[in-house]
């Protein structure tokens, strides 16, 4: 067992570089004693060790302490709509390997998490330390209580369904599901020099979705629902009539800027397009019907962005997903152009609009921190060590 007091030290360690006994005392304001108790039952568990020791002014170096990464295992998976991304984190939620896998959201619970499950497996099998827990990100509304998906659009038989209670089971550990907007926008909350404490993620890919970062927190409202841009009503670009969603409204943003909108569109114009594959291409190409949509998904995206600057005041916005690695500044320029004409002056005066610097590593890279600190949060700690047992004996 594992007291209170030990478990937060557990996470004043996580989140600092190595401390002395000094320095952790009047970081937490215990005293020199509690310290030492405290410090004492987490080197027992192996969740801490002693760094290099830090030279000091007069007498002996005195010793640092830092967490044990490497005590256990985090398995992480970033789904799409039309693939996902698996990986092996360490404790501290740091990303040791990935790989990619092709698949379709649509094709319902079953076969994807059976999937995720698979591939998982192989990689807690060869993982060099008990793993601890798992984190899932999905393209879809996300009650994150309950890890329960709620209403999505474009998971077919998805509704209602406790993703941790069909994935624990398979993969023996607790289970932190995520919408993957959140997690892309918590990636790059946490890999930012300096951390970027106000910030809006917008995913334009398949869908189109978005992550509020606001005080260093991630905001996902009251069930889960926070960020569904995709789904706000959308202005069209120059009239006419508003097309209708996958969701069954119509003239949502997703329905002009998601990558299956364009599709749409690029039909309608007379190109043999028949998957977000051969989207990306033209749009990459600079096929001119494929830029003139992507430009107008833009002016789309920076009108319903406007009213998000207004209201939460971001230092920066930063755009990811599929359409947005290929598209770049065509989309930008949109975005911006909206942004700065509907937004308030003082909401837009220092607002920085850009692409994001790891497209493809962000969403994997926040799931893997945000399952870390669950893991090693109250709710987990205890119960985790409990479950993996002490640590290996050293060797002779």
């Amino acid at each position: 067992m594992l007291s209170e007091g030990a478990g937060e030290l557990v996470r004043v360690l996580r989140q600092m570089p190595p401390m002395t006994r000094t320095e952790l005392g009047d970081s937490t304001g215990w005293a020199r004693t509690t310290v030492n108790s405290r410090l004492e039952e987490l080197l027992t568990a192996g969740l801490v060790r002693s760094a290099e020791p830090m030279n000091g002014a007069r007498g002996r170096p005195a010793s640092r302490f830092t967490l044990e990464p490497s005590r256990g295992a985090l398995l992480v998976a970033d789904v799409g709509a039309s693939s996902a991304r698996l990986a092996r984190a360490d404790l501290a939620g740091a990303v040791a390997e990935h790989e990619s896998v092709p698949l379709w959201i649509g094709d319902g619970p079953d076969a994807v998490l059976g999937l995720i499950c698979e591939r998982l497996s192989r990689i807690r099998d060869a993982a060099p330390a008990p793993v601890w827990g798992v984190g899932i990100s999905l393209p879809g509304p996300i009650d994150s209580r309950e890890g329960r998906v709620v209403s999505p659009p474009i998971m077919t038989g998805w509704d209602g369904l406790a993703v941790p209670e069909v994935v624990e089971p398979a993969l023996g550990a607790p289970v932190l599901v995520e919408n993957d907007s959140n997690a892309m926008a918590w990636g790059e909350h946490v890999t930012a020099e300096p951390p970027a404490d106000e910030l809006i993620f917008v995913k334009v890919g398949t869908g189109v979705g978005a992550g509020f970062v606001t005080g260093g927190r991630l905001v996902r409202g009251a069930h889960g629902a926070a960020g569904d841009l995709g789904h706000t009503r959308g202005e069209p670009p120059h009239g006419g009539e508003q097309p209708l969603c996958r969701c069954g409204k119509t003239g949502c943003v997703e329905a002009y800027a998601g990558a299956w909108a364009i599709e749409r569109d690029l039909r309608a114009a007379g190109q043999d397009v028949g998957s977000t594959p051969e989207v990306l291409r033209l749009i990459a190409q600079g096929n001119p019907h494929a830029v003139r949509l992507v430009r107008d998904a833009g002016r789309v995206l920076g009108g319903a962005l406007a009213h998000a600057v207004s209201l939460l005041n971001p230092a920066e916005i930063v755009v990811g997903g599929q359409v947005a690695a290929v598209a770049g500044e065509h989309l930008l320029s949109g975005i911006r152009e909206h942004v700065a004409a509907r937004a308030l002056p003082l909401a837009t005066r220092d607002l920085r609009i850009r692409l994001s610097d790891r497209p493809h590593e962000a969403g994997i890279t926040g799931m893997a921190d945000a399952t870390s600190t669950w893991i090693l949060g109250p709710s987990q700690l205890a119960a985790a060590l409990n479950r993996v047992g002490p640590p290996p004996a050293p060797p002779l």
